[in-house]
């Protein structure tokens, strides 16, 4: 896991290791500059420009952002590349570190160019194999003016790959709303850690890719107080280890799915299959006793159980006491997927919420059935995982959708340690919560994967890693970089226009293998 900051905990670590750790600030600013030329060498790589003689052009503020970017042209030159390095400030204005990084830059005989003729500077960056955008970093504060504006109207303008140094100019550390023009990158290169605004607001589309350059810092001292991570799969691998030779299919579990209804069997099914796809040695599905031979038939694979149904065919409350027999004998409940919001149906679920014993991943109708009820989270006795998107939680909380999106971090930490359960946010950079407060960010999943059944495939797989005995907040973490990482994989495949939750579930393989690959 790699830690989150704002941009004063950031400041925070650089004072640290200044004052506490005798790192010069210098020497820090060295080694991000360096950190940072290595992926643009990869970045020209991969745009198939070797850096001997690759066209660099490297735009600069005043600060420290622009120090970095000296330090990453000095050492492109040293590679063989022809970096071009623009000022948005006159040489007499820089300062500090970088004062001393522009002076090495100097010696190295590249000599920078005030950024005063637009038509020139456009030129130079229409040019470019690559631009590096090393105005602004996580201090600015306040809408870009002057050169810096105009500087980063000419590097949006100029159609050639951008990669920006730490945050995209313009763009806010902290996540919050840009105050004027940002930059749009296609890679940020972001230092020690990741920015609390690169994975919420606008950071997420104008970041692109991003690549995190350690500095130098020790990584104990680092994130000594940090309580945001972003997942990696070096997190989750170590949760499949490789299966004992004499494993039978009652050693990886036994879920329970309490799911569909008339007209959305198909959720059920997904769950179900994505659950088999996930490695539960059986998975049994219950649901509205005329829905059965349908869900049967969709999933070869599972087992079906005929609850007790209302007039319109969803399970009724009397099917509540069927279930908790049920569970009584399995290792982990799904509930939710296509119940439906039948009032007899939504009694049941929230019993079931309150009184189910086995660990259970509690999604879709089931959610909405909690609202006005959440007192039955912290009652309950056994751990609950609920993965709403940001309607869902809206709903539950009484609050509107905005009010969650405005701080998706802090929405989902105030939830799980206020109701004591594990909660993954759904969406773009999916947000994980635990009782006791830490959270996760997942870095896996597109666009692409918004659309219908797809919330459906991750409850199934999060079932099928609960029935398989991982801990709450492991099954859950596993279950969303797992998710997201399917869903990539996919989209290689099929692209993200015509992506499905089917398409995620047959990708759940080749996820599994890839984990695999980022053990040790």
């Amino acid at each position: 896991m790699r830690g989150v900051f704002t941009a004063e905990q950031m400041r925070r670590v650089d004072r640290r290791a200044v004052a506490e750790l005798g790192i010069p600030g210098a020497v820090l600013m060295e080694n991000a500059g360096r950190g940072a030329a290595a992926v643009v060498r990869r970045q020209l790589a991969t745009l198939g420009a070797p850096a001997r003689g690759a066209r660099v052009v490297v735009v600069c503020g005043k600060g420290g952002n622009g120090g970095d970017g000296f330090v990453v042209a000095r050492w492109l030159r040293r590679q063989g590349a022809r970096p071009i390095v623009l000022l948005a400030a006159p040489e007499r204005e820089i300062g500090g570190d970088a004062a001393v990084k522009l002076r090495a830059l100097r010696a190295a005989r590249v000599r920078p160019v005030l950024l005063d003729d637009d038509r020139a500077a456009a030129g130079a960056l229409a040019r470019a194999d690559v631009v590096v955008d090393a105005l602004l970093g996580t201090g600015s504060r306040g809408a870009p003016e002057g050169r810096i504006a105009r500087a980063i109207e000419l590097i949006n303008g100029c159609g050639r790959p951008v990669v920006a140094l730490d945050v995209p100019s313009g763009v806010s550390a902290d996540g919050e709303p840009p105050a004027g023009p940002a930059v749009r990158a296609a890679l940020t290169v972001t230092f020690a850690g990741w920015k609390l605004g690169l994975l919420e607001g606008a950071g997420l589309e104008l970041a692109g890719r991003v690549e995190v350059v350690d500095i130098g810092v020790p990584r104990t001292e680092l994130e000594r107080d940090v309580t945001t991570f972003v997942l990696e799969a070096a997190d989750v691998a170590p949760h499949f280890p490789p299966r004992p030779r004499a494993a039978h299919k009652g050693t990886f579990g036994h879920l329970l799915i309490v799911a569909g209804s008339l007209g959305k069997t198909g959720a059920a099914a997904l769950a179900a299959a994505a659950a088999v796809r996930s490695g539960a040695g059986l998975v049994t599905v219950a649901t509205a006793a005329s829905q059965q031979p349908v869900v049967a038939g969709l999933v070869l694979e599972a087992m079906t159980e005929p609850l007790p149904e209302t007039a319109t065919h969803s399970i009724s409350a009397t099917a509540r006491d069927v279930v908790l027999e049920l569970a009584a004998r399995r290792d982990a409940v799904a509930l939710g997927p296509g119940l439906g919001l039948d009032a007899e149906t939504q009694t049941a679920a929230r019993a079931l919420v309150g009184e189910l014993r086995a660990p259970t991943a509690v999604d879709a109708d089931a959610l909405t059935a909690l609202a006005g009820h959440l007192e039955l989270l912290r009652d309950a006795p056994g751990p609950r995982c609920l993965t709403p998107h940001p309607g869902e939680l809206a709903r539950m909380l009484g609050a509107g959708t905005g009010e969650v999106q405005r701080d998706r971090v802090a929405a989902v930490r105030d939830f799980a340690t206020r109701h004591r359960v594990h909660l993954v946010l759904k969406g773009a950079r999916s947000v994980i919560g635990a009782p006791n407060g830490p959270v996760l960010v997942n870095p896996t999943g597109n666009p692409g994967m918004a659309s219908g059944g797809t919330g459906d495939v991750l409850t199934g797989m999060l079932g099928a890693l609960l029935a398989r005995g991982l801990p709450p907040d492991a099954a859950l973490q596993a279950a969303v970089y797992l998710h997201g990482s399917a869903g990539d994989i996919a989209a290689e495949r099929v692209g993200e226009e015509a992506l499905c939750a089917g398409d995620v579930i047959a990708a759940l393989p080749a996820a599994f293998r890839r984990l695999g690959g980022a053990e040790g």
